[in-house]
């Protein structure tokens, strides 16, 4: 199942790299969030790789839990939300804010005491750190509202454009962003908590090239205002 995390972190950059070129040329904040997020997501899967290949070390499942598990997540959200919300002394200071939480997260993670064993293919954090451990419950006070909140930013922005022909394309995009992190959310929660490796790697395969196709959708040349909607 190596071949699956591989994927994805490659997958990832490719992303991450389309994101940074479009910040070069155009400078708009939530181009470099989003690079963030996606290098964090890029780690993350390399580390999965690693550890399902040869066994994983601390510092592999520490890279793993802290960038996927934990910080990656909230970081699309914010890039969403500078996409969306208009004042933007408002996104720059939740950007403040998930700086810090990023500083603290990564200091509680890296100290950790690891309490469990290493040796599963899948290793769960509620196992590796202590069940109602710090380092595991940060996961859920970050990923899980992060998540539903990006879900719902990515509903309401498809709204706003329903009905634009001039937008199909960027609508289209949107919801596919939505429904690809709907799959790494399903993919995880299943994969991990059955202990099923096959489905989190596929799922983490499939939910970023989901997510990169929709960006490659959304970020392409609008249709001039007023054309005819064509069936795809």
């Amino acid at each position: 199942m190596w071949i699956f995390p591989l994927g994805a972190a490659l997958i990832a950059l490719a992303f991450a790299g389309s994101l940074a070129r479009q910040w070069i040329s155009r400078r708009r904040p939530y181009q470099v969030v989003w690079t963030v997020a996606l290098l964090m997501y890029a780690a993350a899967s390399f580390a999965l790789f690693l550890g399902v290949l040869d066994g994983w070390s601390t510092a592999e499942y520490r890279v793993y839990w802290v960038f996927g598990a934990i910080l990656n997540v909230p970081y699309l959200l914010l890039g969403e939300l500078y996409l969306l919300v208009r004042r933007r002394a408002v996104v720059d200071g939740l950007l403040v804010v998930l700086l810090f939480l990023t500083a603290f997260a990564v200091s509680r993670v890296r100290t950790a005491a690891i309490v469990g064993g290493l040796a599963k293919d899948l290793p769960l954090g509620k196992d590796v750190f202590g069940d109602g451990s710090l380092p595991y419950r940060l996961a859920q006070y970050y990923a899980y509202p992060a998540y539903v909140l990006l879900v719902a930013a990515c509903a309401w922005s498809a709204w706003r454009m329903r009905g634009r022909p001039e937008l199909r394309a960027r609508f289209t995009g949107t919801l596919l962003i939505a429904a690809g992190a709907t799959v790494v959310a399903i993919g995880s929660g299943v994969g991990a908590g059955l202990d099923v490796v096959p489905v989190f790697s596929v799922g983490l395969l499939v939910g970023i090239a989901v997510m990169f196709w929709g960006f490659l959708r959304a970020s392409g040349p609008r249709a001039p205002a007023g054309s005819p909607s064509r069936t795809p």
